[in-house]
């Protein structure tokens, strides 16, 4: 459990830093005036995906899928939180099911045993 909470957290810094490297450009000058600069970014957020990915799976027992939708799940809810907190976008009823799906997704996976 200690790995698969590791591995979830990295994914949550991995999926946040991910989105202020993509977006960040529509929010501060320097992103949008330095795009070469910011995809350097990638190599920490790729590293940090490796670790999410290698503990997540450790903590499945070296299942891969469930590492797989965690990742996934975890990217739709950190997108939908941001992009409400810096753009001000409400959720509507479809962004609101798909943000739900996702947690259904991400719990099906850590609480369905079989």
């Amino acid at each position: 459990m200690k790995l698969l909470l590791l591995g979830i957290l990295l994914f949550i810094l991995s999926q946040t830093t991910v989105w202020f490297q993509i977006n960040g450009q529509f929010i501060w000058k320097f992103f949008k005036e330095n795009p070469l600069i910011i995809s350097l970014l990638g190599v920490p957020i790729s590293y940090f995906f490796l670790l999410a990915t290698k503990y997540t799976v450790q903590g499945f027992d070296g299942l891969m899928w469930p590492s797989r939708f965690i990742g996934f799940g975890i990217g739709i809810i950190v997108y939908g939180v941001l992009v409400g907190y810096f753009f001000n976008e409400g959720i509507s009823t479809k962004t609101l099911i798909s943000i739900i799906l996702s947690i259904v997704i991400i719990l099906i996976q850590i609480l369905w045993k079989s």
